[in-house]
């Protein structure tokens, strides 16, 4: 699956900012280094940039610069976190993951009750699945599964998560810096999840 990309000059025409602004975001790692996409055209070397990531980044840093400062909005999209510790009943207080959810991840992590953020992102992903109906519960096992061998992974800003499934038989996928990826004939995609959009969501929710 190739993203589809979009150029500079197409990308400030259509938002409206301008060179400086997309730059100096760039400087406050308000958009990631690695989505700078040098290619060679019949003009030269030209900016590219993966299209549906940054026009969603975009219209999110323009909704919430008012009332954020630009150094708040970098420590939001970063995927560096603080230490936090959250109980069963912060998390579902807070709205972050259900009780019934937290319950299946905790048993199958097998981890302490009390969750930092890279834990408290797993079980947040786990939700978001389980809640859309995209996956079944042992799918979610295997996503736990998955997520808990890799956990320094997650810290990567472009890494993604896919579960498919052929002739009824479910992978799950740790994906890092991916540009494209591509299955064997008849295998479908049931579900992608971007650690990097899940890291702003579950930052959002915290903050």
């Amino acid at each position: 699956m190739n993203e589809e990309l979009i150029s500079k000059k197409e990308l400030l025409d259509l938002t409206g900012i301008s060179y400086g602004q997309l730059y100096r975001w760039k400087r406050k790692d308000l958009i990631p280094e690695e989505w700078f996409i040098r290619k060679s055209t019949f003009t030269g070397q030209e900016t590219f940039f993966p299209k549906e990531k940054i026009l969603e980044r975009i219209e999110k840093i323009q909704m919430m610069k008012e009332n954020l400062s630009l150094d708040e909005l970098a420590n939001m999209f970063s995927p560096n976190a603080a230490d936090l510790q959250l109980s069963e009943s912060e998390l579902a207080k807070r709205n972050i993951v259900s009780n019934g959810v937290l319950e299946i991840y905790l048993e199958n992590e097998q981890g302490s009750p009390q969750l930092d953020f890279w834990r408290t992102l797993e079980a947040y992903i786990l939700e978001k699945l389980l809640q859309s109906g995209e996956i079944n519960l042992d799918e979610g096992k295997m996503v736990i599964q998955v997520l808990k061998d890799n956990r320094a992974n997650l810290k990567q800003k472009s890494g993604e998560l896919v579960i498919t499934r052929k002739l009824g038989v479910s992978s799950c996928l740790l994906l890092v810096n991916a540009e494209s990826f591509h299955f064997e004939q008849g295998t479908k995609v049931v579900a992608r999840v971007s650690l990097m959009h899940c890291m702003e969501e579950l930052k959002a929710k915290l903050l």
